[in-house]
């Protein structure tokens, strides 16, 4: 079963785990929201990609699930000492990442080989690919103006409310030829419970790359996706904030319509706690699976990737009967 995932965050690095778990070894790739890439220190960071990367090397924090286990910040402290701004933190380890990152690519090589050799010297089998080789960069507008991704995210916590999102660079980018392999040879696509607005949304911006997910489903392939909130309240990060200030709903149905909206799924995840939203979902023309979604630990993450792909997989012999 080649499984190709979505994913951003925290959230998106638990069912990618998940997934791997399940899922045989080199057939999952995980195509990664490169939207909330910065620049810090004159190093090439990318949040989401290294929370993936980490996560699948099995070195993340356990607690805060980005970042590497047993961390210390030396550097950043030092940094802190000379008068440098350190709202964006760095781990000593955490910066070799970085350095090998902005070396390479000053070199001349493309972010996704980049990525995937990162992956490879960090024993991780599965393949992940940035959504696109070309700078993309996420914005919101709160009621001070237009501010970068990570200074909304990280230095002012996520407090201003978020009045309209744009994806700086997007109409340039292109879907690289290892994304749209990946999507040519899937069997199923998964969706994480990411941020559909600032994870999801990016990558779903790339152009192309909506098409490459319509073509795929068009020849069979099924789409799954699961809500990241539950009860009305994101599990982590500010996506029902954001829902809200953004004009939709905040709840898992929020979350259905917008990837409803764009063709995006055939089925969608929701957690037992939000079952009474079921036949709503299904209205809106997706079939709908209830089940436990919190990820709490390894066998929680891979028993939610196994009712996916499972669900998938069902939707795709229903979609071959006479």
């Amino acid at each position: 079963m080649r499984v190709v995932c979505l994913a951003g965050g925290v959230g998106g690095a638990k069912l990618a785990d998940g997934l791997q778990q399940i899922v045989a070894p080199g057939d999952l790739t995980v195509v990664v929201n490169t939207g909330d890439d910065l620049e810090r220190h004159g190093l090439a960071v990318c949040p989401d990609h290294d929370t993936v990367l980490y996560t699948l090397a099995g070195i993340a924090d356990p607690v805060q699930g980005w970042g590497i286990a047993g961390e210390t910040f030396g550097v950043a402290a030092q940094l802190a000492q000379l008068g440098e701004d350190t709202w964006f933190r760095l781990g000593d380890r955490d910066i070799a990442t970085h350095l090998y990152r902005t070396e390479r690519l000053r070199a001349g090589a493309r972010p996704t080989e980049v990525a995937l050799d990162l992956a490879h010297r960090l024993g991780v089998r599965t393949r992940i690919l940035p959504m696109t080789d070309a700078t993309v960069r996420t914005r919101v507008r709160t009621d001070a103006g237009w501010l970068d991704f990570q200074d909304y995210f990280v230095r002012l916590h996520q407090e201003p409310e978020v009045r309209e999102v744009r994806f700086e660079g997007v109409d340039a980018a292109t879907v690289t030829p290892e994304v749209r392999e990946a999507f040519r040879a899937a069997e199923t696509i998964v969706v994480a419970p990411s941020n559909p607005i600032v994870s999801i949304g990016p990558i779903l911006a790339v152009p192309g790359l909506l098409g490459e997910i319509a073509a795929a489903r068009a020849r069979g392939v099924p789409a799954v996706g699961v809500s990241g909130i539950v009860r009305g309240k994101a599990l982590r990060g500010p996506a029902d904030r954001m829902l809200a200030t953004l004009g939709d709903e905040s709840s898992a149905l929020g979350v259905a319509r917008r990837y409803a909206a764009v063709g995006l799924l055939d089925v969608f995840v929701i957690d037992r706690q939000d079952e009474a939203l079921a036949d709503t979902v299904r209205a809106i023309g997706l079939e709908v699976v209830v089940t436990d979604t919190i990820m709490t630990d390894g066998a929680s993450r891979a028993a939610l990737a196994q009712t996916m792909v499972e669900s998938a997989t069902a939707r795709a012999a229903t979609r071959r009967r006479p």
